[in-house]
């Protein structure tokens, strides 16, 4: 049964205002048990989302069709969520990868909208601490980042930093034991 939880935080600016930031989510709310081998496909499907049920079965000693049942069953509770292809921005032309941090102000215009609206961004997330929302962009040059913080910036004060390079990027998440 998919159940759908609804999320609101209300963040306080620098200037004093508030912020109302609101979200939803459809989750499971089975609670599974993951074991030794449940952590070993986990681990292999997070390296490579193309193995086939036969593979990871040869690589742990299970038959297919456990390996299978395990995997429907992470899917079933929510714990594998899909399986996505990494792409690499600088070979699509974009250059340029940024954090940008902005510290919200009372507008008509929600952070999150905006965000939405701009595909140079390419993940947002409500932080704790001065600023309340973090955006990772893509962009393919110096003019095109400014103009995509020209656009945050219509939310509320901006802080900027480049991605010089990264040496963890999409490190395979663990069962918590």
């Amino acid at each position: 049964m998919l159940v759908t939880l609804n999320f609101e935080w209300i963040i306080k600016g620098k200037s004093g205002t508030f912020l109302l930031i609101s979200t939803k989510k459809q989750v499971f709310p089975m609670k599974i048990e993951l074991d030794l081998m449940d952590g070993k496909i986990l681990e292999i499907l997070q390296a490579d989302a193309r193995v086939t049920m036969a593979e990871i079965g040869r690589r742990i000693h299970l038959s297919q069709p456990a390996v299978t049942e395990r995997v429907k069953r992470m899917e079933a509770a929510n714990v594998i969520t899909g399986y996505h292809a990494r792409v690499n921005p600088e070979a699509l032309g974009y250059g340029i990868t940024a954090f940008v941090r902005i510290a919200s102000r009372a507008t008509d215009t929600p952070v999150l909208k905006i965000a939405e609206q701009v595909p140079e961004v390419v993940e947002c997330h409500a932080i704790t601490g001065e600023d309340c929302v973090i955006v990772k962009v893509v962009a393919p040059s110096v003019r095109e980042l400014e103009r995509v913080i020209t656009s945050l910036a219509r939310c509320g004060v901006t802080s900027t930093s480049l991605i010089l390079s990264s040496s963890i990027e999409r490190r395979a998440i663990k069962p918590v034991e």
